[in-house]
């Protein structure tokens, strides 16, 4: 994440250009529905009325008849989105997906903690075996400052990767959110030359934008693959000789954790996937029999490149999606029986 910071910026930076941003109000509305997904959600009554505020507001500026009636109509919808907004600011954050993702982290390492406190700590071990150039055990107070060094470090890891994670996991859906953007303007286009060869344009970055964002984040999560796979082998493997519930409780909510960052990658991975071959659909549900030969060929292009879809990858070799999942697990299964074998050989 250090190393790339510069392209993550500038990965960032690319959705604020003009191609990209939402610039009609039912735009918006697409944009502010994935953006819900990324960010908390809120009371649903305000979120209405924002949307209709919003929606409202942008159909003034674009549709000004004279100007009393701009001033009169703009002054007071602009209020009620500023009022809503309040609101928006002042309520607490639900039911946010990376908020839950977080506290079953978080949960897990207080799991842990617990476990350790009532076991490790007790019989005067550190939660991690650990080699260090000091005796830890020469007084208690230095026993004491390694052994909240090593509870510390846990619960910083562990937010490092659920921020790496949910970047990566935004980014992936700003990439859906432009896909239904443009299936919002292509359903506009009504034998605009010009609306049209934007949309190429679009279409064509959108994929640029993907494969950058790929080649950015494949190593990163090719890495997380190896890495919870090989936890989750040997979770199973653990599981299979405690007998006492207290030292279980944290495997399993490990395990958890572990399946839930797996799944994650793949679930958005998957769904980049089908908002990409959707387009096609999207294509014919237009008017396009009415189209003069140049704009049709302009829509052969999109269709042509939407043949290929968007698929993520790590490492080049194991696509992001739900199959992958899946095989994951049953190579996670594989590896623990090849080691219970290896056990009782």
């Amino acid at each position: 994440m250090l190393i790339n910071r510069k392209n993550i910026i500038t990965l960032l930076d690319i959705l604020a250009k003009k191609l990209y941003r939402p610039l009609r109000s039912n735009e918006m509305k697409i944009q502010y529905k994935f953006d819900k997904d990324i960010e908390p959600s809120y009371s649903r009554d305000v979120e209405n009325d924002l949307n209709y505020d919003v929606s409202q507001f942008l159909d003034i500026i674009w549709n000004v008849n004279s100007p009393d009636d701009f001033t009169e109509n703009f002054y007071a919808t602009l209020a009620s989105v500023v009022s809503c907004s309040k609101m928006l600011s002042l309520l607490p954050l639900y039911r946010n997906k990376t908020l839950f993702y977080t506290i079953l982290v978080e949960t897990t390492c207080a799991c842990i903690t617990l476990s350790s406190l009532f076991t490790e700590f007790r019989k005067g071990k550190l939660t991690y075996r650990a080699w260090l150039p000091y005796d830890y055990y020469s007084s208690t107070v230095v026993f004491c400052l390694t052994y909240a060094h090593q509870l510390i470090s846990l619960t910083a890891g562990s937010l490092v990767n659920v921020a790496c994670d949910s970047l990566i996991c935004g980014l992936l859906l700003h990439i859906c959110c432009q896909m239904e953007i443009l299936e919002c303007r292509l359903s506009e286009v009504s034998g605009d030359h010009n609306t049209l060869r934007d949309c190429v344009r679009h279409h064509d970055n959108i994929f640029k934008y993907a494969m950058r964002l790929n080649s950015e984040f494949r190593m990163t999560i090719a890495m997380q693959f190896a890495v919870s796979t090989m936890v989750v082998c040997s979770n199973l493997y653990q599981m299979t000789k405690i007998t006492s519930f207290s030292e279980i409780l944290p495997l399993l909510l490990y395990m958890s954790c572990m399946l839930t960052q797996i799944f994650i990658y793949c679930w958005y991975g998957n769904e980049v996937k089908l908002k990409s071959t959707q387009l096609l659909h999207s294509i014919f549900a237009i008017d396009w029999l009415t189209f003069d030969g140049s704009l049709k060929k302009n829509l052969l292009i999109i269709m042509n490149r939407t043949l290929i879809p968007i698929e993520f990858t790590s490492a080049y070799v194991l696509s992001m999606n739900i199959d992958s999942f899946v095989g994951i697990l049953k190579t996670s299964y594989s590896a623990y029986n090849l080691l219970k074998q290896v056990q009782t050989t």
